[in-house]
């Protein structure tokens, strides 16, 4: 039996400026596309506001993160276990542990947290975008294991929620979470892991064209891009990233006609790591291909799949 076609759904508007009637109709539709819902207040709060007024305020995201999760857990049964000395209803994510029980009810505590927030959005689009974002540079907390390291990944999503796209795929790149989750903390010059070259390209940046085609980047882009990335790892006493020269591949790194046969210079020392990862990055915003895959994801995800 012949499968049928798909031929699409009728969609009714465009990517032109709107300029029809604002009602309640409108900002309640505008409510619900930004927000996780909306409350009476949240419609209210739009609708005594012009179009335009409105449309600024739910990008006009606080600028002071939200306070931290908090402990709502049972103390460690190591009685040495430093996280003992963090009392209920304060802050955890300045205190280190190696319980691995501690750090399950962090995670859960985290998971909670973040919840929270999207229940108790304020009417701004931030909740909405670390949502997008987090979907996009995905992660899992069962992977990342440590707590702290949750929730700074989560930090550094919300942080860049609606700032410079660059900015944000370095930090990302370089965020102690996302260096466990796609095993960069693991590259190494003598054995090189193409896990997170690979997603940095096919779903991060350039993307995989139009309705998912195969992508133009090539096998050998995605190993040249983990040798770039090579030396990266966590430090796990102060939850940060660090650089180690040694286990960096010093060699030059050749890309596809993709890329313009870009060449990558390789280079050594302690700055070897940041001065490549920036020619990659700056090659990679070169194709124009990384701004259409990200108006697709965000097209998709406001306004129609």
């Amino acid at each position: 039996m012949e499968s049928p076609v798909y031929k699409g759904a009728r969609v009714l508007s465009g990517i032109l400026p709107y300029s029809g009637p604002w009602t309640h109709t409108e900002a309640l539709h505008l409510c619900r596309r930004s927000l996780f819902g909306a409350k009476k207040a949240d419609l209210d709060l739009l609708k005594s506001m012009t179009m335009s007024q409105a449309v600024d305020h739910l990008l006009n995201v606080p600028v002071s993160p939200p306070a931290p999760p908090v402990k709502t857990y049972n103390n460690s049964i190591t009685p040495t276990d430093p996280d003992n000395s963090v009392l209920p209803g304060t802050t955890w994510v300045n205190t280190l542990t190696n319980d691995g029980g501690v750090q399950s009810s962090r995670r859960n505590s985290f998971k909670n947290w973040w919840a929270g927030l999207m229940i108790n959005q304020p009417t701004s689009i931030r909740e909405k975008m670390v949502m997008f974002w987090h979907n996009h540079f995905a992660t899992e907390t069962q992977t990342i294991q440590n707590g702290i390291q949750c929730y700074l990944n989560n930090e550094c999503i919300r942080r860049n929620a609606l700032g410079n796209f660059k900015v944000f795929v370095k930090e990302i790149t370089l965020d102690p979470g996302m260096l466990r989750y796609l095993n960069g903390y693991l590259n190494t010059n003598t054995a090189p892991d193409e896990n997170y070259g690979r997603e940095l390209q096919e779903l991060f940046t350039v993307g995989k064209g139009v309705n998912n085609a195969m992508p133009l980047f090539t096998e050998a882009d995605v190993k040249a891009a983990a040798r770039v990335l090579t030396g990266w790892n966590i430090n796990n006493t102060t939850n940060t990233f660090q650089f180690n020269a040694n286990r960096h591949d010093t060699a030059n790194k050749t890309f596809s006609s993709y890329y313009n046969n870009t060449v990558i210079t390789g280079r050594t020392g302690v700055t070897a790591g940041d001065l490549e990862l920036n020619d990659m990055l700056t090659m990679l915003f070169n194709n124009n291909d990384v701004a259409l895959n990200i108006c697709r994801r965000l097209y998709r995800w406001f306004v129609y799949y």
